[in-house]
């Protein structure tokens, strides 16, 4: 038996084709496996470039504005189109958007693909199973949009800041400059690393003192009041007092023209701001005409012979223009110099009405205050010119106007050429007085070398000298950033990914001043000088009211002429100013230089600048964790530079790309 056996297992005749067939199985199957495997990885791997694909043409559509709705449906036909031979019917796809709908945040796209096995089904037939023989799996695929940045610097340029920064040594401006141009350089080395979004970071630059400069250029702008439409326009005018019989000033519509056979070719010109700059005139030259002397009798006695002469000549005068405007603008009436409502103040050509003409800009013009009298004589015993000691007095008075706000609002003085040998003026006088600092500097992008370059010589620039409108400053870096008129660099604020921030600097508290303060007369009775919100009396558009005051609380006297009511009213402006842009999706930053806790109007300025700030998205307020840090920066001269590097580090926590 059991050498049966042994033959048995010894012979192999007619067992090869029933090992084949039993190795075919364990082959086959892993022949199907392999073949399936493959294919499904293929799949798989064309769902995953899909995907990817998918998401970052979404992302674009994302910061261009589209509705969630057109976003998924983009991204379904983009996933779709790029499946190549996978079959649509067998995937699913589901996007989930951001949640912060100011932009930034991650977008993901998830999608579900439904294998369905070649082999799978005949295998689970011939071992008998049942079931689903499909195979399915999921990927998804996120990225972080890249924000954009638009900043807008807007940095103080006032007089103190000659004084030198606590602990440094050196002039707050020229520190200013230093922190300035890092802050862009940081971001600049950020942005020329990011090929695929186009003007990633544009920096602006407000320079800002008592005014601020929009630029002379844009004297025709379509924002600027051209025809004197606007309320301000004529606010320290009276355009009446033009009339000469054949040389007046005529009001058609709300606008003046000229009238009168005198013009000549000027006839029917309108009568504007940007006119005056045009009509006043200099004497250049004063030519003797030859052999013109005559005697001039200067003084009769009783029997009407001559007492006293003189001998006079004959001249021929050339004439130049005496000024031109230099840029800078008055605040808009409240509540247009607290927003950022679009200019829109129809035309004498479209028709009065169209829009509020008091959305529209205007041009400083400082108004000749009432001073010192010249005349060309050639008597000299002539009597001197009488001094009225205002601040601002750049023209001959009308001899005609007899109080000091006549000669103020009086026209005629305007169109008689200042003569040859009148006074030199004092440094900053005549109508732009106030206006002191440097234009602004639109949204560029500092990608580019050329950006790079032009934002940091604006920096360079910059001087200071005059006043502190803080407000006005800021009202103007929210412009800057903004997508609609006056500057249209910025992108359009429904573009997600994209964050328009204002960073504010000051070393000084708001100011406007009564001319007692500065040791002048008021001769005109304005309470004020001249600055951006003009002269705060006889008050706006007839009412008694100066612009200062319009939109502020009860707690500011409307007929409290004195700097320190002036310096809460511009708070007030600019408490209002800073919620509106908040409100409106402006991150704000603010910096307050070298200013002292202990003193009053100091401590002032710090809490509203404080209070003006926006909150970080990162940073965690120190004194409560529970709480995000206020975006706001006390500095002195010595910590400037380093307070700067933070504020880049913010920015550029916003520009993080995952």
């Amino acid at each position: 038996m059991r050498e049966i056996w042994h033959q048995f297992r010894r012979d192999r005749r007619g067992n090869y084709a029933l090992v084949t067939a039993f190795a075919m199985v364990p082959l086959m199957g892993g022949l199907a496996l392999a073949v399936d495997f493959t294919e499904m990885n293929r799949e798989k791997q064309t769902v995953l470039n899909a995907l990817d694909a998918a998401n970052f043409a979404t992302a674009r559509r994302v910061t261009e504005g589209a509705t969630d709705d057109q976003l998924r449906a983009y991204a379904l036909d983009f996933f779709n189109a790029n499946l190549n031979d996978v079959d649509p019917a067998n995937t699913t796809l589901n996007l989930t958007l951001p949640s912060n709908a100011a932009g930034g945040g991650t977008m993901k796209l998830c999608g579900t693909l439904t294998y369905n096995p070649y082999f799978l089904p005949t295998a689970k037939i011939l071992l008998g199973g049942t079931g689903a023989t499909n195979i399915g799996f999921t990927a998804c695929s996120e990225v972080r949009l890249k924000n954009t940045l638009e900043v807008a610097l807007v940095l103080d340029n006032s007089g103190s800041m000659v004084t030198p920064g606590t602990g440094s040594g050196q002039k707050r401006i020229d520190l200013l400059k230093t922190a300035a141009k890092q802050l862009v350089d940081t971001l600049a080395q950020q942005a020329a690393m990011i090929k695929q979004v186009d003007k990633p970071v544009q920096f602006g630059l407000v320079p800002f003192a008592a005014s601020v400069n929009v630029g002379p250029g844009n004297g025709n702008a379509s924002w600027m009041d051209t025809e004197g439409l606007s309320p301000v326009s004529n606010e320290n005018f009276d355009w009446s007092t033009l009339n000469a019989a054949n040389k007046y000033a005529q009001q058609t519509n709300v606008i003046w023209y000229k009238r009168g056979t005198g013009w000549g070719d000027e006839e029917g010109q309108m009568l504007t701001r940007f006119s005056l700059y045009r009509d006043m005139k200099v004497v250049t030259s004063h030519e003797r005409v030859k052999n013109s002397k005559h005697v001039v009798c200067a003084e009769y006695n009783w029997n009407n012979t001559c007492k006293r002469s003189y001998d006079a000549y004959d001249y021929v005068d050339s004439y130049g223009p005496f000024a031109s405007w230099q840029g800078c603008v008055e605040a808009r009436p409240y509540p247009y110099n607290v927003n950022d409502a679009p200019p829109s103040g129809g035309s004498a050509n479209t028709g009065i009405g169209v829009g509020d003409p008091a959305t529209m800009f205007v041009p400083m013009f400082a108004p000749d205050e009432p001073g010192n009298h010249w005349k060309i004589t050639q008597d000299p015993n002539e009597a001197a010119p009488k001094t009225y000691g205002a601040i601002n007095s750049w023209w001959n008075d009308d001899p005609s106007s007899s109080s000091g706000q006549a000669r103020l609002r009086n026209m005629t003085k305007y169109f008689q050429p200042r003569p040859i040998d009148a006074p030199v003026l004092p440094a900053g006088n005549g109508p732009n007085y106030s206006c002191t600092t440097n234009p602004i500097t639109p949204l560029t992008d500092v990608s580019v070398a050329d950006g790079l370059a032009t934002i940091k010589a604006a920096i360079d620039l910059m001087q200071p000298d005059g006043g502190t409108n803080v407000p006005e400053g800021m009202g103007w870096g929210w412009r800057v950033v903004s997508s609609g008129e006056p500057f249209t660099q910025g992108r359009p604020e429904t573009e997600k990914g994209n964050d328009k921030v204002v960073i504010v600097l000051t070393d000084g508290a708001n100011t406007y001043y009564t001319p007692s303060s500065l040791s002048y007369s008021d001769p005109a009775d304005s309470k004020s000088t001249y600055a951006s919100y003009g002269y705060l009396k006889p008050g706006y558009a007839g009412t008694s009211v100066g612009r200062l005051f319009m939109g502020t609380s009860s707690a500011i006297g409307q007929f409290d002429y004195s700097n320190g009511n002036y310096t809460s009213a511009l708070n007030e402006q600019m408490t209002t100013l800073c919620n509106n842009a908040k409100a409106a999706n402006i991150m704000v930053m603010t910096v307050a230089l070298d200013l002292s806790t202990t003193k009053t109007t100091d401590k002032n300025a710090i809490d509203a600048l404080k209070s003006c700030s926006s909150v970080s998205r990162f940073r965690k307020d120190p004194a409560d964790p529970s709480k995000p840090a206020k975006l706001f920066w006390n500095a002195t001269g010595a910590s400037l530079s380093n307070d700067f590097k933070e504020i880049g580090n913010e920015l550029s926590n916003l520009r993080v790309v995952g």
